[in-house]
């Protein structure tokens, strides 16, 4: 969109906004005509002293009146074109980013918590938008979706700021704002990641975006590749689940049977838990279990149960009855040694 192009969508629905004195934020004195038109906030710019009054008449006066509002309106469409000034947006004119940051999750607190908030305290932190690049009239969030979508559901307008943004200079404002604000989850980052590549971004402009190495990049997007994205839908961003166990999981989902794992998501108990539980679910129903075995029982000549013996994974458990011989314990220990070397010599 041209800078002629976005500055007429600011300005086509309503009056100017008028800048205060500077000890006073800059107000939008908007009708009702002027919904979803932008109304402007807040500004940097100085205010110069009021002129003194002049007596102006006829054809002179309406052409001074007519400058005046041009110079007002070039003012404010500087400081919105720059970033520097913070503007009220309909919450329906906002679309998302063209790149999905987050995972879905319907039992997440947080986003009720932050209504909440927003309703108390109003909206603290504005959100970052560009001028949508397809869409005239529209704007396309470059961070910010969740506080956009908790106005939207108490139906307020949303603070922002809006700048002119390359596709690049986007996802690279969208990932830092992740790391700075709340992280994303390991499986949202994966998925981050690979988005970007799926749109031919290069390596260090994720990179950029992430705040990561190439070589943790590369781990990302293998394992966004191998589990796929309705599972991840399922689980959840699982925000406790850390790359191990991501890894883990996804070793486990390429070798399960065929239609396991989404017999194990359609379950309505594994549907009703929190996503942490849900990956947890998941990666232990996945995880094939060892074989148990039963305890075996050694008998001296003289029948008696002196040792008992436990094996499990890479574990051999000898326990010893100390009442029937007291000292055999200390005496197999201080042969240790030579019991194992002579193991060893054996098996030269």
């Amino acid at each position: 969109m041209s800078r002629k192009s976005s500055l007429d969508a600011v300005f086509q629905t309503g009056p100017l906004p008028v800048a205060s004195s500077p000890s006073g934020p800059l107000e939008a004195s908007n009708g009702p005509e002027d919904v979803g038109a932008p109304r402007l906030e807040a500004s940097n710019a100085p205010t110069a002293p009021a002129p003194a009054p002049r007596i102006r008449s006829g054809a002179l006066a309406a052409m001074g009146s007519a400058l005046e509002h041009l110079a007002s309106r070039a003012e404010v469409a500087e400081q919105i074109e720059t970033g520097s000034a913070i503007v009220e947006l309909n919450a329906e004119l906002l679309d998302g980013s063209f790149v999905a940051d987050r995972v879905s999750d319907a039992t997440d607190p947080t986003l009720e918590a932050l209504v909440v908030s927003i309703r108390d305290s109003g909206q603290q932190v504005p959100i970052l938008v560009r001028p949508h690049p397809s869409r005239n009239g529209r704007y396309q969030i470059a961070y910010g979706h969740r506080r956009a979508r908790a106005c939207r559901t108490l139906g307020t307008t949303v603070r922002a700021v809006i700048r002119p943004l390359s596709d690049a200079e986007l996802v690279v404002a969208q990932g830092k704002e992740n790391l700075d604000r709340r992280n994303l989850s390991y499986i949202e980052r994966a998925f981050f990641a690979l988005r970007l590549e799926a749109l031919t971004f290069p390596r260090d402009v994720i990179c950029a975006a992430m705040g990561v190495h190439k070589p943790d990049v590369s781990n990302y997007i293998t394992v966004a590749r191998t589990i796929p994205e309705h599972v991840v839908a399922a689980i959840g961003p699982a925000p406790k689940a850390g790359g191990p166990r991501w890894r883990a999981l996804a070793d486990q989902i390429k070798t399960a049977p065929p239609n396991k794992v989404d017999q194990i998501l359609i379950d309505p108990t594994f549907q009703a838990r929190p996503t942490d539980d849900r990956f947890v679910a998941l990666l232990e129903a996945l995880t094939p279990k060892a074989a148990a075995r039963k305890a075996e029982v050694w008998k001296d000549e003289a029948g008696r149960k002196l040792a008992r013996i436990e094996r499990a994974e890479q574990r051999f458990t000898l326990s010893l009855d100390e009442k029937l011989e007291p000292a055999f314990g200390d005496y197999l220990l201080s042969r240790l040694p030579e019991i194992l070397a002579a193991f060893k010599a054996g098996k030269e």
